[in-house]
């Protein structure tokens, strides 16, 4: 049996997965445990944050953006639902949980577990962060091959969505080279 390249207290016993980090077989990663010779990419981080929650779940903001590769991992792990999964996750102390409704387009599948495409994530933090981090965004943009016309466009395109003046204000400073 070949394991998953992300353990988690569901794949093996917690004594098992701390002895394999003992020997050095396994490094801890966002509560998970990632085997020692993969070289991480976005699946690993998704699967380590979101493998053993709900398959309801959908990782956005800094979370999303920590899944892509263009910031830390978060303290608060930010997580949203859409409003026909009909969730009633509490949120914890290092968890938030937003209902949100996206288009088809908005979300990426990541070794079965959901997270927000970076051009979302761009929106989203562009948005709501608080504080705003431009170099995050920069980066995001660069990993999802975007620019600014690009992110300008999609959020010219959708309707009836909060904030759209401070993400226009905050894409600018940004993407603007």
């Amino acid at each position: 049996m070949r394991l998953s390249p992300v353990l988690a207290d569901t794949d093996l016993s917690p004594v098992e997965l701390q002895a394999a980090r003992l020997d050095g077989e396994v490094y801890d990663l966002a509560g998970a445990y990632c085997l020692v010779g993969e070289l991480e990419a976005p699946r690993h981080r998704a699967r380590a944050v979101l493998g053993a929650r709900s398959s309801r779940l959908i990782a956005e903001l800094r979370t999303a953006a920590w899944i892509w590769g263009a910031c830390e991992q978060p303290e608060r792990l930010e997580f949203a639902v859409t409003p026909d999964a009909r969730a009633r996750l509490a949120p914890g102390h290092h968890i938030a949980v937003r209902e949100i409704v996206y288009d088809l387009d908005d979300l990426a599948t990541l070794d079965g577990c959901r997270a927000t495409t970076p051009l979302r994530t761009i929106l989203d933090l562009a948005r709501y962060a608080q504080p705003f981090d431009p170099s995050t965004v920069t980066r995001l943009a660069a990993i999802g091959g975007l620019h600014l016309a690009d992110c300008l466009t999609s959020l010219a395109r959708r309707s009836g969505i909060p904030s759209k003046d401070r993400a226009r204000d905050n894409l600018r400073l940004a993407l603007t080279p």
